[in-house]
């Protein structure tokens, strides 16, 4: 069986959390898909690598082997609704961005599939983000939880024309501190070439709402970034060298800035 995740340990108060770059699947589910769903056209490709510029600045790496379609990491464990009223995926995804279905008929998951697949796949990661944390905040007195996305620059199933480049999201800034979050937004719309929004379409999952707690000294941002920054976003996927150096730049400069602030 392959490792739930990869984790590498760092030497500054940072974790950066990457739930949806695995590939993996759980034993014969592949079989169950569809031919589209196969190509797992959902995931965050190449986000690991991307932020190989975090390791090189102190911080912890969490990246999950197993692909969204077993379960979502970023969605709560009861399976409540993130963007109310707005398409989702869910906990264990039946659907895809656009809208169409995973699984071939009658092969998507019951109820106590779910409930498996969220006690073997979803809570150790979990497990591991929160005793990360931990530890971060006993060492250094905080704790800086960053949660990394990519996603197709143009998915009409879940927001109209095309996004913003770097899509920063504080929960409506309840896991990070407004001043930082301001900052952070000033480095993303001053970097140029690129487009950027605080709180827009995605304003952080489960993970940045759940861990985010600012007045317990742990802060948490989700970057949803446009894949057109740094890859194709048709496939077969290939990550463009140049245009992720420069996207890696300005990473790399938001990460700086949290770890400056002293928060």
């Amino acid at each position: 069986m392959t490792p739930l995740f990869e984790f590498e340990a760092g030497t500054e108060p940072l974790l950066i959390s990457i739930p949806h770059a695995g590939t993996d699947l759980t034993p014969g589910l592949a079989a169950r898909l569809t031919p589209t769903a196969r190509a797992l056209p959902d995931t965050d490709w190449f986000v690991d690598r991307l932020y190989t510029v975090a390791r090189e600045l102190g911080a912890s790496i969490l990246k999950a082997n197993y692909a969204r379609v077993v379960v979502d990491l970023n969605r709560p464990a009861d399976g409540a609704s993130l963007y109310p009223g707005q398409r989702e995926t869910g906990l264990c995804p039946v659907i895809n961005f656009d809208g169409t279905p995973l699984y071939l008929p009658g092969a998507e998951p019951d109820a106590a599939e779910c409930a498996n697949r969220l006690t073997t796949y979803w809570q150790p990661y979990h497990d591991k983000i929160a005793e990360t944390l931990a530890g971060l905040k006993a060492s250094h007195g905080r704790a800086i939880l960053w949660d990394a996305h990519s996603i197709r620059s143009e998915v009409p199933g879940l927001f109209e024309g095309r996004l913003p480049d770097f899509n920063l999201g504080t929960g409506n800034g309840s896991s990070c501190p407004q001043a930082l979050a301001a900052r952070l937004l000033a480095v993303a719309q001053s970097a140029k070439g690129y487009s950027a929004v605080l709180n827009g379409r995605f304003k952080g999952g489960h993970i940045t709402r759940h861990y985010g707690q600012p007045e317990s000294g742990i802060i948490a941002v989700q970057l949803e970034l446009a894949q057109s920054t740094y890859m194709t976003e048709t496939a077969p996927h290939d990550w463009l060298d140049d245009r992720a150096k420069t996207t890696q730049s300005v990473i790399r400069r938001l990460l700086e800035t949290v770890l400056k602030s002293g928060l």
